[in-house]
């Protein structure tokens, strides 16, 4: 008898854990396609505007600006 009910309890433990696990909204792959959890249409929306096309477009405007000042230093004498 307390063989059995551990078995039952054990079948119950297992069964309320596939449950649980097939109910979960995540991303799946199936046969190469990665299919969205059955929640997308709920999810919030990310919005990431337009950048430049040139990533390091602040980087490289700094750069020629300091080669100018240094240009233009040199002209000077210093």
């Amino acid at each position: 008898m307390v063989k059995r009910q551990a078995w039952m309890k054990a079948a119950l433990v297992g069964g309320i854990a596939v449950m649980a696990a097939a109910s979960t909204g995540c991303q799946i792959d199936v046969g190469g396609q990665t299919l969205p959890s059955p929640y997308y249409m709920t999810d919030d929306v990310q919005y990431y505007p337009k950048g430049p096309e040139f990533i390091l477009q602040r980087e490289s405007d700094q750069m020629k600006k300091t080669l100018a000042e240094q240009a233009e230093l040199q002209g000077q004498g210093y």
